[in-house]
């Protein structure tokens, strides 16, 4: 599997890599949103309607399809869903997502 994020990043500069665009880029630090924020801007990238969701967990599973907050997983569970893989933390599992 291909790898495009770095090794040893954080789940946050993950999230900024995939609001960025995906691929291998990283906006500059200065331009870092938070985890949440971060999510967002990966969502509305992908056109994926929010609707009232704010909050890092919610908006990770509506990126991946997940739409029943009952059926959510947590941020583990869907990391690992949108990359494909089992058992990597998240940010390990995002380094494997291209967008």
């Amino acid at each position: 599997m291909a790898q495009y994020g770095r090794d040893g990043s954080t789940l946050n500069d993950e999230l900024n890599r995939l609001a960025n665009g995906g691929g291998t880029t990283y906006p500059p630090y200065s331009s870092y949103k938070d985890q949440a924020g971060a999510a967002q801007a990966w969502a509305a990238a992908r056109s994926v309607s929010l609707g009232k969701t704010t909050d890092l967990v919610g908006v990770i599973n509506l990126i991946a399809g997940n739409t029943v907050g009952v059926n959510y997983l947590d941020i583990a569970g869907v990391c690992n869903e949108l990359a494909g893989t089992v058992g990597l933390e998240p940010a390990a599992a995002l380094r494997e997502v291209e967008n």
